[in-house]
């Protein structure tokens, strides 16, 4: 198959594409803004039609949840409006997609893990455009699969491993919020499990990936820094209200991935042990 790979330099982007080596029988076309700007219909088109394009993955988004609420009109042509031209194009061709949503797309205000089939309640304006990209690309393609995820991290780009890594480095205490529950996401674990959906074959629907387990972004911290042997740094745990920001976050993102551990038969790494190879990786390039 000729697959499209969009956001290539982004954190899932670049997993993605370490894991392309292990499948030659596919043509991998990696692209960025700098190779395709997928707010152009026209541009998108041409490219899916011209290199016949059976299957994309889009990577790619406004991803800034902060700079989200005061620039909404960028935010919506990338997260819903290119989402609808890329499913666009390649059902033309009668391809698949598949599109990489977020647990934004819930208030946060349930206790118990969210299922595919919750209602969407954003209360933020990436939580909106992301959904706002989830309907659009169910209405261009029927081949689309939407894979909600939260709180992802990896060896590339920005991330908030790497950042409390750094802050713990350079601070002697660091607050970090208790009251905002969520899972972790190695992107590592979820282009493994893109890859798998893809060489199965696409069973159009939503579902849910993240790593396993539960845990509050305090926590999270703590063991990033014990993972990372920092010592120095004392962590204390914060209110949100101690810490406002322009976007509302969900105080509680939990996702149920039963549905696609049983539809593609995914056995999913606990969040620690991911976090581990992530940071072990981390040290061994010096990041």
């Amino acid at each position: 198959m000729n697959i499209l790979i969009t956001g290539c330099h982004g954190q899932l982007g670049n997993e993605v594409q370490l894991l392309e080596t292990a499948y030659p029988q596919h043509h991998w076309f990696n692209t960025d803004v700098t190779e395709l700007d997928i707010t152009d219909k026209h541009a998108i088109d041409k490219f899916v039609q011209d290199n016949q394009i059976d299957g994309i993955v889009n990577c790619a988004a406004y991803t800034a949840v902060d700079l989200a609420e005061s620039n909404q009109q960028l935010c919506m042509s990338l997260n819903a409006d290119a989402p609808a031209h890329l499913a666009t194009a390649v059902a033309s061709r009668n391809g698949w997609m598949i599109q990489i949503s977020t647990d934004y797309v819930f208030d946060g205000t349930q206790h118990t893990p969210y299922v595919e089939t919750d209602t969407p309640s954003p209360n933020s304006a990436y939580g909106d455009t992301k959904l706002a990209g989830e309907l659009a690309a169910q209405n261009a393609c029927q081949q689309l699969m939407i894979i909600r995820t939260g709180w992802l991290y990896s060896t590339f780009g920005k991330n908030f491993v790497k950042t409390m890594i750094r802050l713990g480095k350079e601070k002697n205490e660091l607050g970090v919020i208790f009251d905002q529950i969520g899972t972790p996401t190695y992107a590592r674990d979820l282009a493994n499990a893109i890859m798998i959906a893809i060489e199965h074959g696409i069973v159009p629907g939503t579902y849910h990936f993240s790593n396993e387990g539960v845990i509050s972004w305090y926590d999270f911290t703590k063991a990033i820094h014990r993972l990372a042997g920092i010592t120095t740094c004392h962590v204390k745990p914060l209110h949100t209200a101690e810490y406002p920001t322009p976007a509302n976050r969900p105080h509680y993102s939990v996702l149920d991935k039963t549905k696609i551990k049983n539809t593609y038969n995914i056995e999913i790494p606990y969040w620690e042990e991911s976090l581990k190879e992530c940071i072990e990786k981390l040290n061994a390039s010096n990041l």
